[in-house]
């Protein structure tokens, strides 16, 4: 496990001044598109939390502790990048983390109104929350987790959605049903 970059002040105290940032979801799996919203939020926010919903309604491909440790393996190279789980509100989980902002990625305007309302509701519930929405790359607009899942659930080629470590994750999990 690597360890975590806090950001500190000239004096090398910590810096409470931090702006930490939570991209929360599912990540089953991690896709490229992804990977975009989280290389170009590590560049804007001191601190990036990707917290993991362990979400008990959903039946997902991957573990939470296989999702976490997929997103771990592909954003090594990012010292200000932390990846976590949670199963409770995300404003309680925010809270935990001394965080105020939420990352959403938007790929189409069909997205917009869900996180509309997923960000309403969010303000609603703690005022000192902020949602921070990104745009994805066009090159990403069309991608989802579950596209990936049904492609590689045929064995089509998913080289160019997902990095290496979850192609060889996907392979191995269809390759056992």
């Amino acid at each position: 496990m690597r360890e975590l970059t806090v950001p500190m002040d000239a004096n090398g105290q910590l810096n409470h001044n931090a702006v930490v940032a939570v991209y929360p979801g599912s990540f089953d799996p991690v896709t490229n598109g992804h990977l975009d919203i989280i290389h170009r939020a590590a560049k804007v926010f001191d601190k990036l939390v990707v917290a993991v919903l362990n979400n008990t309604s959903k039946n997902p491909l991957f573990s939470v502790e296989e999702r976490v440790e997929l997103l771990r393996k592909v954003t090594a190279d990012l010292p200000n990048v932390e990846i976590d789980s949670f199963r409770d509100l995300l404003i309680n989980y925010m809270k935990k983390k001394n965080a105020h902002l939420i990352v959403r990625g938007l790929r189409a305007v069909s997205d917009f109104e869900y996180e509309l309302q997923m960000a309403s509701t969010n303000r609603k519930l703690s005022e000192d929350i902020e949602t921070f929405f990104m745009t994805s790359t066009p090159m990403y607009s069309y991608l989802s987790s579950s596209i990936v899942k049904e492609v590689a659930r045929f064995h089509g080629p998913v080289s160019d959605l997902v990095p290496p470590e979850v192609e060889q994750a996907l392979r191995m999990k269809y390759a056992g049903r």
